[in-house]
C-alpha cells in the first residue's frame, strides 16, 4: 500500500526542527546532502538519491551503509537536479501528499525551480508543500485549507498568467470572486483571523505562501 505522505530532504537549508514534522508512516527520500543530514540525525531514509558531489567519499560510504536503496548519478551527465530526481521517486510512491525540505536557500535558481516543480505534483492531483524556517508554500488549482502554523503572513501569487474566482474565508482581508494577474501584488501580506482559512479559485494555479521575517 502506498504511503500517505512522502517527505523529501534535499541539500538546501535544513534544520533539526524539520525532523519533528515527520510521522513514522512517512516514506522518506534523502537527496544528496539531505540524505547525509538524515543519517547523521538518526533518521534512515527509504531512498537516497543524487550525484553526492557535495559530500566526501567517507560521508557517502556512511549513507551506503545505512540506507536500503541508494541511487547515485553521474554529476556531469545527469539532466535533472537532485531535488527533481527525488521528486520523480516520490511520485512513483503515489502518495496523497509530498512535503519538501531543503529545496530553498541562497540559490534563487534552485528555489524557483523547486517552486515550479510543485505544478507537476498538482497535475497528478497530489498535494505538495515546501517548508523552511521562514516559509510554508503550497499550490492549488481549486481549493486549499490554510492552517495556522505560526507564520505571520499569508500571500497569494499567481503561477499562471491569470487566476480567477478567488474567494477567501477566515482572512483579515477577504476576497470574493477576485482575479489576480501575474505581476500584481494585491495578494501579498494577508493574515489569518481564525485557526484555518479557505482559499477557493475557479481557474488558474495559485501559490499560497505563509511567511515570517
Amino acid at each position: 500500500m502506498p504511503a500517505r505522505r512522502t517527505v523529501i530532504f534535499a541539500g538546501g537549508e535544513l534544520s533539526e526542527q524539520f525532523l519533528r514534522e515527520l510521522d513514522k508512516e512517512d516514506f522518506i527520500i534523502g537527496a544528496d546532502r539531505g540524505a547525509l543530514f538524515l543519517v547523521t540525525h538518526g533518521v534512515i531514509p527509504d531512498i537516497a538519491v543524487g550525484d553526492f558531489d557535495s559530500i566526501s567519499p567517507e560521508e557517502f560510504n556512511l549513507i551506503e551503509e545505512q540506507v536500503p536503496r541508494v541511487i547515485a548519478c553521474d554529476p556531469v551527465d545527469k539532466d535533472l537536479t537532485d531535488s527533481e530526481l527525488a521528486l520523480d521517486l516520490a511520485l512513483e510512491q503515489q502518495p496523497e501528499d509530498i512535503l519538501l525540505f531543503g529545496v530553498t536557500g541562497t540559490r534563487l535558481d534552485h528555489t524557483l525551480a523547486s517552486i515550479q516543480m510543485m505544478t507537476r505534483v498538482l497535475q497528478r492531483q497530489i498535494r505538495c508543500s515546501i517548508m523552511d524556517l521562514n516559509n510554508y508554500v503550497t499550490i492549488t488549482g481549486s481549493q486549499a485549507i490554510v492552517q495556522e502554523r505560526g507564520y505571520t503572513y499569508v500571500s497569494l501569487l499567481p503561477v499562471t498568467p491569470e487566476v480567477t474566482g478567488i474567494t477567501l474565508e477566515g482572512f483579515q482581508y477577504p476576497l470574493t470572486n477576485a482575479t489576480l494577474k501575474l505581476g500584481q501584488s494585491l495578494g501579498i501580506s494577508n493574515r489569518l483571523v481564525s485557526p484555518t482559512g479557505t482559499v477557493t479559485i475557479l481557474s488558474g494555479l495559485l501559490l499560497i505562501i505563509q511567511s515570517k521575517d
